[in-house]
C-alpha cells in the first residue's frame, strides 16, 4: 500500500509520478523501496487518470448500497435483498483489483 500512497502523495502535490520520485518518497518515510514494485506501479499508472479513479472509488460504495435498500417497500422483502457478507466481500475484491493486484 505504501507504494500507492507514495503515488497519491506525488499526485496531490502535482509532482511527476516516476520511479525516482516514488523511491524518494518511500525512503523519506523510512520504507525500503523495491525497484520491481516501483516499476510496476509507474507502469500501471501510466495510462490511468488518477482524478477519475479517485472519484469512482469515492462514490462506488454509496452507489451500490442505495439500490439494495430502496428496491422494496416491505420489511420482509428488504431482508431478502440485503447483500450477504460474501456479496460485499466479492464487490470489495472486484473494486480492489487493478492497482491493488500489484501488491
Amino acid at each position: 500500500m505504501e507504494y500507492i500512497y507514495a503515488g497519491m502523495l506525488l499526485h496531490a502535490l502535482d509532482k511527476k509520478i516516476d520511479e525516482t520520485s516514488i523511491k524518494k518518497v518511500l525512503e523519506a518515510a523510512g520504507a525500503k523501496a523495491d525497484e520491481s514494485r516501483i516499476k510496476a506501479l509507474v507502469a500501471a499508472l501510466d495510462q490511468v487518470d488518477i482524478n477519475e479513479a479517485i472519484e469512482k472509488a469515492a462514490f462506488a460504495p454509496a452507489a451500490t448500497a442505495v439500490p439494495a435498500a430502496a428496491t422494496t417497500a416491505t420489511e420482509g422483502a428488504k431482508e431478502e435483498n440485503k447483500p450477504t457478507k460474501e456479496d460485499t466481500k466479492k464487490k470489495e475484491e472486484e473494486a480492489s483489483a487493478g492497482l491493488g493486484a500489484l501488491f
